[in-house]
């Protein structure tokens, strides 16, 4: 019996997943996406990572001006974390008055071109995506309290 494309394309993604969450998948180590994404998978991460990437380097209220909704606080919380996980460098200049610019490290450069695949997948899609929430609505809010 010979194997089509499809079924080892199929074999291979689930070869992948088990590889990615093998052990415990109901332990808290058991996935390294779990805590890596849980950190940079929010929407503003991911903004500041293009708009690092897009512009290469910039102040903190150029990048502010560039991320449409953030407030202050919340970018400063989400380049901290950034940072803290060496994705983002942040550089200060001793000057008066004193100039501080962020930048993408090689690692984060990375992960910029993950999320360029991820970003052309959403334009791709975000119509049938959607359709589907609306299709949904129509259908009423289920009752949550009985489902999990």
């Amino acid at each position: 019996m010979e194997v089509t494309n499809a079924e080892n394309q199929k074999v291979k993604v689930l070869e992948k997943i088990e590889e990615i969450v093998a052990g415990n998948p109901l332990a808290d180590n058991c996935c390294p996406i779990k805590d890596i994404m849980g950190r940079f998978g929010d929407k503003w991460s991911v903004y500041t990572i293009l708009m690092l990437g897009r512009k290469q380097r910039l102040r903190f209220n150029e990048l502010k001006g560039l991320i449409s909704g953030i407030s202050q606080r919340m970018l400063t919380v989400t380049l901290r974390s950034l940072e803290e996980d060496g994705l983002v460098a942040r550089t200060i200049y001793t000057e008066i008055p004193p100039r501080v610019e962020y930048e993408l490290t090689e690692l984060g450069q990375s992960l910029l071109l993950k999320l360029l695949d991820l970003a052309d997948w959403a334009k791709q899609n975000s119509q049938q995506i959607m359709k589907a929430r609306k299709r949904y609505a129509s259908k009423g809010a289920p009752n949550t309290s009985s489902e999990v």
